[in-house]
């Protein structure tokens, strides 16, 4: 998911690459925030989310 994120895709994007639905794609989403401790009201947590993602790849 962050990976597909990470490339630029849309949920709808990332919802036909992985033949799932819209709110299956929101949701998964929404697990990916709150296991990196991205609330609801955080600023930029997508872009955050792929920064992380892309940052322990390089690890």
């Amino acid at each position: 998911m962050l990976a597909l994120m990470a490339d630029g895709q849309s949920n709808t994007q990332i919802a036909a690459t992985l033949t799932l639905t819209d709110a299956a794609v929101s949701k998964h989403i929404g697990n990916v925030f709150t296991k990196l401790g991205l609330g609801p009201v955080e600023e930029n947590r997508r872009v955050r989310a792929v920064l992380t993602y892309l940052d322990s790849a390089r690890s």
